[in-house]
């Protein structure tokens, strides 16, 4: 079945950093992500109109192929209609601040408006690729505050016009993902905006925490599913927000017993493959922007690195040439579960458990076997259509 997608898989060998996980979830990571930070999105954002969990597809017949336990999908696609897992992050994190901003008052008075003239005076912004901005721009919406979001120059014009619906001023950049963050850092600072980053640095990384915390419903969602839990995780990253969370969610929640978490990024940007192998954080050059748009980013968060490098056991990158295969593979509903609506950024790690699976080293140092059961994220669906439908008809 998957030859029909993908006449020849790339090996992964050249491309895989081993970690040392240190013993389970350290105390000082733990200072940081607690198990109430997390609580408190836990118990707020179920309450927002349209919350539902998101499916655990079970891709059987990929798993059946792959002669492993199973293969499970969690489908992101249709979260709060916005289409990615990000909608969970920003917009919790503009609630958590415009309460705080308002004297410490309840996130349920900020949705229901009770403080309508103060939260109309106040300015979100951020920078993004697309689906954080998104987030932030629908949860300003939604409490009434104005917001501005900074895009680099290769954001498609898709992603920018979903924003601009939402409300948001949009502000497009001329470098890239990296620089578009720093300009929204000085712009914010000189007109007293309020930064909704999905990435911290010196100083900043509170609100972080809070995007990160939203980022843990995903993960109780997983937890809460019935049968057997995961033994492995394969976790696409950016800057590292969505994986540092589901780690630190698991980690908190199951100790010694969390999965193995294999971490994929594109190879056009492995920040975190290069800070693992030198044991600290690393910058890369984006010298070509990947078309798995959230995942371009040259810089690691340094608070999902804090998570991250202790909780890790591989690092891996892919390339953008399987991309489009693997998303007509998921939308065929070849793999089982049904067909997927799954975009760029969904596709990491099911190229990442193929290629492992499919190669004998990889298959023993990943420690696969046919009771493995694998969780992949489908972190998006069709968040740019244009783009996503060009992709379905050049198949």
């Amino acid at each position: 079945m998957l030859e029909k997608y993908f006449k020849t898989m790339p090996a992964l060998t050249d491309h895989v950093a081993r970690a040392v996980v240190a013993e389970p979830y350290p105390a000082e990571v733990a200072e940081v992500f607690s198990t109430a930070l997390f609580e408190a999105a836990e118990s707020e954002i179920p309450q927002w109109p349209g919350y539902a969990p998101t499916p655990l597809r079970d891709l059987d017949r990929l798993a059946g192929e792959l002669n492993i336990g199973a293969a499970l999908y969690k489908d992101e696609s249709g979260r709060f209609g916005l289409g990615s897992f990000k909608a969970l992050g920003g917009a919790y994190a503009v609630m958590r601040l415009l309460a705080e901003q308002c004297g410490g008052v309840s996130l349920s008075s900020i949705r229901a408006g009770d403080h309508g003239a103060a939260v109309e005076e106040i300015t979100v912004t951020a920078a993004t690729d697309g689906n954080h901005g998104r987030s932030v721009a629908w949860g300003a919406q939604q409490a009434g505050c104005k917001c501005r979001i900074y895009i680099h120059r290769d954001v498609s014009e898709g992603r920018q016009r979903a924003m601009e619906a939402l409300g948001a001023e949009v502000v497009r950049t001329a470098g890239d993902y990296d620089d578009s963050v720093r300009i929204c850092a000085r712009e914010a600072a000189a007109n007293g905006w309020h930064v909704v980053s999905d990435t911290s640095y010196p100083g900043y990384d509170r609100i972080p925490r809070d995007v990160m915390a939203g980022y843990g419903v995903l993960t109780a969602e997983i937890l809460a599913a019935p049968g057997p839990r995961p033994s492995h995780i394969i976790l696409q990253a950016g800057v590292g927000g969505m994986a540092a969370a589901i780690c630190a969610r698991m980690w908190l929640e199951l100790g010694a017993a969390c999965p193995r978490v294999i971490i994929v990024e594109a190879d056009r940007a492995p920040s975190l493959l290069a800070s693992a192998r030198a044991g600290d954080m690393r910058t890369v050059e984006i010298r070509e922007e990947t078309i798995m748009a959230g995942l371009s980013c040259g810089e690691v968060s340094p608070l999902a690195w804090n998570v991250l490098h202790r909780c890790t056991d591989h690092f891996v990158t892919v390339s953008d040439d399987l991309v489009a295969p693997a998303m007509r593979c998921l939308a065929s509903g070849d793999l089982g579960g049904g067909a997927i609506e799954g975009g760029e950024c969904s596709t990491p790690g099911l190229l990442t458990l193929i290629a492992a699976a499919t190669d004998a080293g990889l298959r023993r140092e990943f420690e696969l076997d046919q009771n493995s059961r694998v969780l992949l994220i489908g972190s998006e669906g069709a968040t740019d259509p244009e783009i996503y439908q060009a992709i379905m008809a050049a198949g």
